[in-house]
C-alpha cells in the first residue's frame, strides 16, 4: 500500500515562533491567544501572520473584530457570547469547553486576552501568553476575578459583564487537544519547558505519522503502544550509530512524541505501522544530528600533500 497521508499538510511557520510561547510585547496578546486556540484545534498558525491579519499595533491593541478576521483566514469563526450573570457565564463556558472548543476570554478589565482550553472538577486550564510558563491552572474564584468587567450604564449603575469568544472551525474537525489538569501540571514543570516551546513542531510531524482516532479505523494502535513495542531497538540503534548521544535523551524525545499524540488522541492505522516506525527513526536521526553533528560519512580521506623543502628544485 502506498503511503499517502490523508490529513492535509499545513504550512510551516517560522521555527522561532512555534510552540506555546510567551508574547514578545505587551500588545500582541490577542494574536497569541488566537494562535494557542488554533493549536488546540490542530491548526498550526504563525502569530506574526495573525498579527498582520488582525492589524495589531501598539496604539490600538487587538479587539474581537480584528481577531475574527484573522480566525476566518484559518477557516474558523469567532463569535461573542455575553452574559451578565456569573453563574450563567460559567455554565456557558463549561458547556463550550465540553464540546471541545477553545474559548478566548478578555481579562483584567479588558486589557489582556487568554485562551481557556479545559475544565474539570471546578478547575480551568488556560493558556496565558503573558505568563511563564504559558500553561496555567485556575479555580473558578481566580478566573472570575480576572474575567469580570464592571460596566456602567447611563444612569451610573454598575453592570457585571462576562464576555467570551469560542473559536469554532467551519469544517468538521475530528482532532482537538485535551489539556487535562494533569497534563497542564506536567507541561508546567521546568524539565518539560522544551516540549512546550516545540509543541507545534511535534504536532506538525505527528500529523504526517498518525491520524485522529476514528471509528472507521480497523485495529488502530496508539503511538505510545507502538513506541513501547519498538522503543529498545529505536533507542539502541540511534545511540549506536551516532555514538555521542545519550540513550536517556532519545527516550525523552520519544516520550514527548507520545505526550503530544495522546493529547490529541492520535493513532496509527494498522497498515501504516512500518511507515510510522521509519518516520520516527528518521526524525530521531535528524534530531541527534542537529543536537550533536557527526562527522562526514563515506567521504574519502584526502592524503596530505607533501610539503616541498625550502630551497629545493623540482626534478625535471
Amino acid at each position: 500500500m502506498r503511503w499517502s497521508p490523508r490529513w492535509p499538510r499545513v504550512r510551516r511557520a517560522g521555527t522561532d515562533r512555534l510552540g506555546l510561547f510567551r508574547q514578545p510585547n505587551e500588545f500582541s496578546c490577542g494574536p497569541y491567544a488566537l494562535k494557542h486556540a488554533l493549536t488546540v484545534l490542530g491548526v498550526i498558525a504563525d502569530p506574526v501572520e495573525l498579527t498582520r491579519l488582525a492589524k495589531v499595533s501598539w496604539q490600538s491593541g487587538t479587539d474581537e473584530v480584528r481577531l475574527a478576521r484573522a480566525a476566518r483566514a484559518h477557516d474558523c469563526t469567532l463569535h461573542l457570547v455575553r452574559s451578565t450573570d456569573a453563574d450563567l457565564g460559567r455554565r456557558a463556558l463549561v458547556r463550550t469547553l465540553r464540546d471541545g472548543y477553545p474559548v478566548l476570554v478578555c481579562v483584567d478589565d479588558w486589557e489582556h486576552w487568554i485562551t481557556v482550553v479545559h475544565h474539570s472538577k471546578g478547575r480551568f486550564v488556560a493558556l496565558d501568553s503573558n505568563r511563564e510558563p504559558v500553561v496555567i491552572v485556575l479555580d473558578w474564584a481566580a478566573l472570575h476575578e480576572r474575567w469580570i468587567f464592571r460596566d456602567h450604564e447611563l444612569d451610573g449603575s454598575p453592570v457585571s459583564v462576562y464576555d467570551m469568544f469560542p473559536v469554532r472551525p467551519r469544517a468538521r474537525r475530528k482532532m482537538r487537544a485535551r489539556f487535562e489538569v494533569a497534563r497542564a501540571h506536567k507541561l508546567r514543570r521546568p524539565e518539560n519547558r522544551d516540549l512546550a516551546l516545540c509543541w507545534d513542531q511535534y504536532l506538525e510531524d505527528l500529523l504526517e505519522i498518525c491520524r485522529p482516532r476514528s471509528p472507521h479505523h480497523v485495529e488502530p494502535i496508539t503511538l505510545g503502544e507502538l513506541v513501547r513495542r519498538h522503543r529498545d531497538i529505536l533507542v539502541n540503534r540511534v545511540s549506536y550509530w551516532h555514538g555521542a548521544i545519550e540513550r536517556d535523551e532519545v527516550r525523552r524525545v520519544l516520550r514527548n512524541f507520545r505526550f503530544v499524540a495522546d493529547t490529541y488522541a492520535m493513532v496509527v492505522p494498522a497498515g501504516h505501522q512500518r511507515h510510522a516506525l521509519a518516520d520516527l527513526a528518521i526524525l530521531l536521526t535528524l534530531w541527534t544530528a542537529g543536537k550533536t553533528p557527526p562527522g562526514p560519512l563515506y567521504a574519502p580521506l584526502e592524503r596530505p600533500k607533501k610539503k616541498r623543502r625550502h630551497g629545493t628544485k623540482k626534478k625535471t
